[in-house]
């Protein structure tokens, strides 16, 4: 578990120490104070509520606090569906991309934890995609889920660089706790 000073939390949320000791003092910021001192110490889960609550900005902590989800799919109700079962209130912060091409420049920039991929728009561009991920070291460890149409057809293709699939339809709250499970595996998510 990591802690912070009261020293860091103010860099964090970018207030003066005093502030920090304050609502730590208030009760409005859990923690702990060292024994046999005057230091007060914050628990990184405290922290990440403390900000959630208070509309705060994670900063720093916002790779490590939240499940970043790229959905590449083109199905605005789809996309509408799992968006509400990845609230940023449960800790998740989502992206979405209509082509590959756009798939690659957000996974670029905003360096997603899983990537799912609805296969409804199109069979060859969506093994493309997850192709050229797992070609680039950077996302060798990025969790790949292909969400398989459901148009009679047996699918058959390489899955070897996909981690899990859903075939549609498919209930949005069971994806979201899989990737909760998934992601949760790799990092601490609070």
């Amino acid at each position: 578990m990591k802690v912070f000073t009261t020293g860091q939390v103010a860099k964090i949320c970018k207030v003066a120490p005093r502030t920090v000791s304050k609502w730590f003092d208030s009760g409005r910021l859990k923690g702990y104070r060292i024994p046999g001192s005057q230091d007060r110490r914050i628990p990184r889960e405290y922290l990440i509520k403390f900000l959630k609550e208070h509309g705060m900005p994670l900063g720093d902590l916002e790779d490590e606090a939240l499940a970043k989800v790229l959905i590449v799919a083109q199905d605005q109700v789809l996309i509408e569906n799992v968006k509400r079962e990845l609230p940023i209130e449960r800790s998740f912060k989502v992206a979405t991309a209509a082509s590959g091409f756009e798939a690659g420049i957000q996974s670029e920039s905003f360096h997603p934890d899983c990537i799912i991929v609805d296969f409804s728009i199109g069979k060859v561009e969506s093994l493309q995609i997850c192709q050229n991920l797992r070609r680039n070291s950077e996302f060798a460890d990025v969790i790949l889920i292909a969400l398989l149409p459901d148009d009679g057809s047996t699918a058959t293709f390489d899955r070897s660089s996909i981690n899990e699939t859903f075939k549609k339809p498919f209930d949005a709250a069971l994806l979201a706790e899989r990737l909760r499970t998934l992601i949760g595996a790799r990092k601490e998510l609070v």
